[in-house]
């Protein structure tokens, strides 16, 4: 009974889209000409409103100022070179590289070519995840932890711009964690894995340097908040189906990711967090 619940929902969604969702990015406009990133399902009037949802950030001399300077600290005291490594792949936000980030979790290579929907849905919920966290950060222009220390991160080539760019919330957070709870639909099975790397992905600015601990905290309730305003959108939700049939239909033929990857991607993960 479930299960034809299921498909006859999925049948109106699809139907409702006057065509197939595009697994083309020439299809989808581009936030800013340049940029590579593509504009996500949502308007910028359906974004959740993150300096609504989000206390301000930890006050210099408080408690929670001094816990994410401790945690900063901390991920400085025993460097690791494989984490740090990790932490610089997940810095780019840029496709197609960002597309495998949650290859080994979901045990599938992402790509436009080899599972364009899934792709597809990262790509655009990239901008609905990431723009929600502005309204915050442009209000509080918090400082980031390498600034603040006048150290290095582990994205050299960013620092001049994320220097202008206000650290609260965590925008790369924000996109992880919609990232993973949107794969959890895909691929419900591979929950627990994805989870955990969406997890990781935001510890990575902490490793980095680029973000606080409560930044990214923060950026996952925003992270959330997209993903749950994303599931009444339509187009979104017809890639969804088209995504997980896409998934059956790649384990079907064997498609997986080199297990040598990913045992060097869960090394790095178990050095630190």
């Amino acid at each position: 009974m479930r299960s034809n619940i299921a498909a006859l929902s999925a049948a109106v969604l699809l139907a409702g889209c006057s065509t197939a969702p595009t697994t083309a990015p020439a299809d989808i406009p581009e936030v800013r000409p340049g940029t590579g990133v593509l504009s996500g399902y949502l308007k910028p009037a359906q974004l959740p409103d993150s300096l609504a949802l989000l206390p301000p950030p930890p006050a210099e001399g408080s408690a929670a100022m001094a816990a994410d300077q401790a945690a900063f600290e901390a991920s400085r005291a025993a460097p690791n070179v494989d984490r740090w490594g990790l932490a610089a792949r997940d810095s780019d936000l840029k496709f197609p590289q960002a597309a495998s980030t949650f290859a080994c979790a979901l045990d599938l290579p992402i790509g436009e070519t080899t599972t364009p929907h899934v792709n597809m849905l990262l790509r655009r919920t990239l901008a609905d995840a990431g723009l929600s966290t502005y309204r915050a950060k442009d209000h509080y222009q918090r400082q980031r932890p390498f600034v603040k220390n006048r150290v290095g991160t582990c994205a050299p080539q960013d620092e001049a711009s994320l220097s202008k760019d206000g650290s609260y919330p965590s925008g790369h957070s924000a996109t992880g964690w919609a990232w993973a709870l949107v794969l959890t639909q895909v691929a419900p099975d591979r929950a627990d894995r994805l989870l955990a790397r969406g997890h990781a992905f935001g510890q990575s600015r902490v490793v980095c340097g680029a973000h606080w601990q409560s930044d990214v905290e923060a950026g996952r309730v925003i992270g959330a908040a997209a993903f749950a305003r994303l599931q009444s959108d339509p187009v979104f939700l017809a890639q969804l189906e088209a995504a997980r049939a896409e998934v059956v239909k790649a384990r079907a033929a064997g498609m997986s990711v080199p297990s040598a990857e990913c045992s060097a991607e869960a090394a790095a993960l178990k050095a630190g967090r």
